[in-house]
């Protein structure tokens, strides 16, 4: 996350140890750790070799690799700045200053750090158009929420600048429940939304809701359709899958349950709008 006195992302330095338990790092230019399996990657702004050697030697962990690059490199060569899905303004927080809105936009100020959620992926540009488009569309159609993977927070931020009144979003990286916590309280969205860190593998979260944002990966997508408590939710929004995987995820729906209400696609991923019958 963007801590004084850096405002932006430039080079990131990473560093990625074979075991998490690494004690406390506190560092002015250390980004985040990101906990994946049973390895820790450590993001930092400036070359860090001797905190590194220092971290190895206390924890009796090996360096995987360590890497050196461009945060464009990062965000797959794309330049992340403001964009619009009306009447959302998507503007990180190196770009919030000069911000100027229309008549009608409303603000998010995001630190997208190095999680998952920038807005740049056709899926997450994908679910926050379909939110704002059921949302304004009919502003009592979704009044509560859970997002499953919810990386940035973005798209439950989006919800709630729209009137989403009651928000629960998960991921399971501690990384992420941190950056999403901080561009919650960034768009004063506390009341709406609440962050939580949990293995949804292991136990979903209760889907007793208007709406059930899934923007994930095929297997997490495919185990969620077996699961009866998936399935509690007036719509589903689902994404995460290209062409080639959907024959697979059609035919794990329950469709005697669901009616699907509308499909998109942006580059080569799709998106389906499901409800309950």
């Amino acid at each position: 996350m963007l801590k004084p006195p850096y405002t932006c992302y430039d080079q990131l330095y990473v560093y990625n140890f074979d075991r998490t338990d690494l004690g406390v790092i506190e560092d002015p230019d250390l980004i985040g750790t990101w906990i994946e399996d049973d390895t820790a990657i450590l993001f930092f702004h400036k070359e860090k070799k001797a905190l590194i050697e220092e971290i190895r030697k206390r924890s009796d962990a090996t360096i995987l690799y360590e890497a050196n690059l461009n945060y464009q490199d990062w965000e797959a060569g794309l330049d992340i700045t403001t964009f619009s899905v009306h009447p959302l303004v998507v503007a990180p927080l190196w770009e919030t200053e000069k911000l100027q809105l229309q008549e009608g936009e409303i603000a998010i100020h995001l630190d997208p750090s190095v999680i998952f959620g920038s807005g740049f992926h056709p899926t997450t540009r994908l679910c926050l158009q379909v939110i704002s488009d059921i949302i304004t569309s009919d502003s009592t159609a979704v009044r509560s929420m859970v997002d499953l993977g919810t990386g940035t927070g973005l798209l439950s931020i989006g919800a709630a600048k729209l009137g989403v009144e009651n928000i629960r979003c998960y991921d399971n990286n501690p990384f992420a429940c941190a950056v999403a916590e901080k561009n919650v309280t960034l768009n004063d969205c506390d009341q709406q939304i609440q962050v939580k860190e949990a293995d949804l593998r292991a136990k979903l979260p209760d889907t007793s809701v208007d709406l059930v944002v899934a923007n994930l990966y095929k297997g997490l997508l495919l185990e969620f359709f077996e699961n009866p408590d998936f399935w509690k939710a007036k719509y589903y929004l689902i994404s995460g899958f290209i062409p080639s995987m959907e024959e697979e995820l059609l035919a794990a729906l329950p469709m005697d349950k669901l009616k699907l209400l509308e499909r998109r696609k942006s580059d080569t991923w799709r998106l389906w709008l499901l409800a309950k019958k």
